[in-house]
């Protein structure tokens, strides 16, 4: 956080604690801490060195799995974070009205890692009322100083991979749980949506030619989005993992279908440490043009299993590209995160 803070504080908008050490690895670390749950069983064991070696679970027979019995470990992350957070604005190093940003694996994407397809769908509830636990108790600590954003790759990744004319179905259908999610939150709880492809080990779940997916599900998510509740940022990938984004203009001409909430900012999430600057900043053109306003930049998912050296090249990159356009003017306009996942 103080790197970052020392980086590119003055263009973030928001910060995360940056999800280093045992919860690097996303939704792992919550996997691991569930081997000794007196309500579940180990059904395939794994170590997470890609999508087929996971490890996740069944409800132990005789036993039921409810939300108030799971510890999905993000309360006492935000409370040490928001004392660095706490510490940068007392010394100056960070915008006043920076925010602390908490992020949390959608209900859906959680279940079904950690319980498999079926599983996923039996036992959501349990994974939904426990995330609704914890943003709560954040949101009773901090309210409005804290944007939760919530990652969601399942859901990106199936309207993806689903037949042409079923994707408008499958993007309802999925649309309808995340912002069941959101209603149930409190009321001011502020949002960001990272919707993503997936970074297990820096590979994508899925490779899509252009931004049409993704498009099409931010736009259900936004016709279903509940009031009361701030959607700050909705994040679109713009690359797949270890894949930089396309060069090709046409790839971003979907985004010119994205109708967002007034107010909710569109994070590109672009920034590739294989790509040099002018690359970035012709990629920027190309999206701006598109949805014509300024956008917000970011990595396409996590910067902090990239490893340092490719984590800074990313990150400076999307400074430059905040304070310099393509044609050397000085940009009013935030960028995102920190070493972890993306957004603002």
């Amino acid at each position: 956080m103080r790197e970052m803070a020392q980086r590119c504080g003055g263009v973030l908008t928001s910060l995360p604690d940056g999800e280093t050490g045992e919860r690097e690895r996303w939704i792992a670390n919550i996997a691991e801490s569930l081997r000794t749950h007196p309500d579940l069983d180990v059904r395939r064991d794994g170590h997470w060195t890609s999508y087929d070696d996971r490890l996740d679970f069944r409800v132990r027979r005789g036993h039921r799995l409810r939300g108030r019995d799971l510890d999905l470990q993000h309360v006492e992350p935000h409370r040490v974070g928001r004392r660095v957070l706490d510490a940068l604005h007392a010394e100056g190093a960070v915008p006043a009205d920076l925010r602390f940003q908490v992020g949390l694996p959608g209900d859906l994407d959680l279940a079904t890692f950690l319980m498999g397809r079926r599983g996923g769908q039996v036992h959501r509830r349990a994974f939904t009322d426990a995330l609704l636990g914890e943003i709560e108790e954040i949101h009773s600590a901090d309210g409005s100083e804290v944007v939760f954003q919530l990652e969601i790759p399942l859901e990106l990744v199936l309207v993806a991979t689903a037949p042409g004319l079923l994707r408008p179905v499958v993007a309802r259908w999925l649309a309808a749980g995340i912002t069941e999610l959101a209603r149930r939150a409190p009321v001011g709880a502020r949002f960001g949506l990272h919707l993503c492809l997936g970074d297990l080990q820096h590979r994508a779940l899925a490779q899509p030619e252009d931004a049409g997916p993704a498009v099409m599900l931010a736009n259900a998510i936004a016709r279903r989005w509940p009031a009361g509740r701030p959607l700050d940022y909705v994040h679109i990938p713009l690359a797949a993992g270890e894949e930089p984004p396309s060069l090709d203009p046409r790839a971003y001409d979907p985004l010119g279908r994205l109708r967002l909430p007034v107010g909710t900012r569109l994070v590109a999430g672009f920034l590739h440490e294989r790509l040099p600057s002018e690359e970035h900043r012709a990629i920027l053109a190309a999206v701006e043009n598109v949805v014509g306003h300024e956008v917000d930049v970011a990595a396409s998912c996590g910067l902090g299993r990239r490893g340092h050296e490719a984590a800074v090249a990313t990150v400076d990159r999307g400074v430059e590209l905040c304070l310099v356009s393509a044609v050397g003017v000085p940009r009013a306009r935030g960028t995102t995160k920190a070493p972890t996942r993306t957004p603002s």
